[in-house]
C-alpha cells in the first residue's frame, strides 16, 4: 500500500503568547535551532535597539546587525556580513521589512531563519517569500520559510496600531485570492492545491468572523495564527497563489505607479480584495469585507489612503501587468478604463449605502 502522505514545510516552533520574548533565549536554545548559541541577530536601527538592549545579556554568543531598510541591497549587505561566520541561524527581530531582509540573507548564506515579529502587518512573517525594494520598485524573492516563529503579544501592543490593523486586510484578502485561484482553475485549468487553499481560506474566515478588536488578546491571537497559516499555505503550494490574487495585483500597482504615496500593504490589499469581490458579482461578500475593514479602521475607499478615484481606476487598469501569467478576475473580465470607472462607482455606492 502506498504511503498516503506528504511532508509539510512548517516552523518547528510557533509561540504566540504574552511574554514570549522573555522565553526567546530558551526557544533559540532548542537543539533544532541553535545548539551553540551562535546567532546573527538582525534588528532595525530604531525600535530594534531597545529590544537589543533587553535581549543582548540573555544571548551572550549572539552578534547583532543593524538593518537600514527593507531593500535588496540591505539584504545582500547583511548576507555578506554574516557569511563564513558559522552561525546556527539568523534571527529577524522586528517588523516585516526586517524579517524579509533576514529571510533573504539567511537563504543567501544557507542557514535557517527565525522570525520574531514585533507587529502583525502582513503574512510575510512566516511565508517563503521576501518582498524587498529594488531599483524597479519592489520585488518578491523565493526563500525558505522561517524555522521558528515567535510573537509576543505584549510587544505587539507597543507597535503603532495602524501596523497591527494592516494584518487584518492581509488575512481577509486570502479569501479573494482563493476565489481567483478557483476562477483560474475553471478557465485555464491551473491546478489548485486543496490543502493550501483550505489553510488560507480558514485563516481569512477566522479573522473575517472574529469579534473584538486589536485591543483584545483573543483577537490578536487569531490574527497572528491566521498570518502564520497564510505563510504555511504558500509553503505548501510553492508560490503565493493562496494569498495573492487581484487584491495584490492592485496593491502592487499602487506601489509601482505611486511609490512615494503608497499605503501599508495590508491596507491596500484589503481595499483591493473588497473591490475584487464586487467585480466578480459577490456584492454581499464585498459589503461584508468592507464592513469588517471599516470596523477595524481600515480603508474601503481609495480616498481614505490618499488616492483619488481616477488614480484607483488607473491602478486597477495597470494591475495585471504586475503579475504576468497570473489569472485573476481582472484578467478574466479584461475591463476597459470606462468599465473600471463604472464598476468603481457602483462599488463605492454599494458600500456607502
Amino acid at each position: 500500500m502506498p504511503v498516503l502522505t506528504r511532508l509539510i514545510p512548517s516552523p518547528v516552533v510557533v509561540d504566540i503568547s504574552r511574554g514570549a520574548m522573555d522565553e526567546l533565549a530558551g526557544i533559540l536554545a532548542d537543539q533544532r535551532i541553535s545548539a551553540s548559541g551562535r546567532l546573527a541577530m538582525a534588528v532595525s536601527n530604531g525600535s530594534g535597539q531597545a529590544l537589543r538592549a533587553k535581549l543582548a545579556p540573555l544571548l551572550p554568543d549572539a552578534d547583532w546587525y543593524a538593518v537600514e531598510d527593507g531593500s535588496i541591497d540591505a539584504a545582500v549587505r547583511l548576507a555578506d556580513a554574516i557569511k563564513g561566520k558559522r552561525y546556527d541561524a539568523v534571527v529577524g527581530l522586528g517588523g516585516g521589512k526586517i524579517i524579509d531582509v533576514a529571510k533573504y540573507a539567511a537563504a543567501r548564506v544557507g542557514v535557517p531563519m527565525v522570525a520574531v515579529a514585533t507587529n502583525l502587518s502582513h503574512d510575510g512573517i512566516c511565508s517563503p517569500v521576501s518582498t524587498l525594494d529594488n531599483d524597479n520598485g519592489r520585488g518578491s524573492y523565493g526563500v525558505p520559510s522561517p524555522i521558528a516563529m515567535v510573537i509576543d503579544l505584549d510587544v505587539i501592543r507597543e507597535a503603532p496600531e495602524q501596523f497591527v490593523r494592516s494584518g487584518i486586510g492581509e488575512a481577509i484578502s486570502n479569501l479573494s485570492a482563493i476565489a481567483d485561484w478557483e476562477l483560474s482553475h475553471q478557465h485555464t485549468g491551473e491546478p489548485v492545491d486543496g490543502l493550501a487553499a483550505a489553510m488560507a481560506r480558514t485563516a481569512g474566515e477566522s479573522v473575517l468572523r472574529q469579534p473584538g478588536t486589536v485591543a483584545d488578546d483573543a483577537f490578536l491571537i487569531v490574527l497572528a495564527e491566521a498570518l502564520v497559516l497564510g505563510g504555511i499555505a504558500m509553503s505548501i503550494s510553492g508560490d503565493t497563489r493562496p494569498s495573492s490574487g487581484a487584491c495584490h495585483e492592485i496593491s502592487h500597482a499602487f506601489d509601482l505607479l505611486f511609490p512615494e504615496r503608497r499605503g501599508l500593504h495590508g491596507e491596500q490589499v484589503g481595499l483591493g480584495a473588497a473591490f475584487a469581490m464586487h467585480l466578480r458579482g459577490a456584492t454581499g461578500r464585498s459589503a461584508h469585507f468592507a464592513e469588517v475593514l471599516r470596523r477595524h479602521g481600515l480603508p474601503v475607499l481609495p480616498e481614505e489612503i490618499g488616492f483619488t478615484p481616477d488614480e484607483f481606476v488607473r491602478a486597477v487598469e495597470y494591475a495585471p501587468n504586475t503579475r504576468p501569467g497570473r489569472y485573476t478576475v481582472l484578467e478574466h473580465l479584461d475591463l476597459s478604463t470606462d468599465q473600471i470607472r463604472d464598476a468603481y462607482a457602483d462599488y463605492a455606492k454599494t458600500i456607502r449605502s
